[in-house]
């Protein structure tokens, strides 16, 4: 089975991402029936894509607001040292905290760029304080507060990728 590295997409497996990207509760049935296969072969390149690595997972998308976690804080990172030990222990520390929902080792001015997530302006000091401010190798950071959320949660734009 080929990685998802290396994984050639048809036409049919792109119309599955598209389709498992916009809704992934579709049955198999409805899916084939979107996409236009029959059921069985749909099933099989699902199945493919899956064990490649194409598609890691389903999950439901929540409502941060709805579940009292109303403020959304990117924090860029810079960490004293630059090994690759370092940059893993660090990775393991912010790995293990609830409150961040993605973080990316980026160039630029910060070493690291958190997504966050709590439910107040509290909140956040106390993430802050009592745990990213602790942390042995964060040299310093910078928040930036989301004010209003314009585009969450998009698909990825397959139309680019070979047949």
């Amino acid at each position: 089975m080929p990685t998802s590295q290396n994984y050639k997409l048809d036409a049919y497996d792109r119309r599955i991402l598209n389709a498992l990207q916009r809704d992934g509760r579709l049955t198999n049935v409805q899916l084939a029936d979107e996409i236009g296969l029959s059921a069985s072969p749909c099933l099989r390149r699902v199945r493919h894509l899956e064990e490649a690595g194409v598609v890691r997972g389903y999950q439901a998308i929540l409502d941060a607001d709805a579940l009292g976690l109303g403020m959304t804080v990117f924090i860029g990172v810079k960490v004293d040292r630059h090994h690759e030990d370092e940059a893993q222990k660090f990775h393991q520390m912010v790995s293990a905290l609830p409150e961040v929902i993605a973080a990316h080792l980026v160039s630029g001015e910060s070493d690291f760029l958190l997504h966050v997530v709590v439910p107040d302006l509290r909140g956040y000091d106390r993430f802050l304080t009592e745990t990213l401010l602790k942390m042995p190798s964060v040299r310093d950071i910078r928040s930036n507060f989301a004010i209003r959320t314009l585009k969450s949660q998009a698909p990825l734009p397959l139309g680019h990728l070979p047949v």
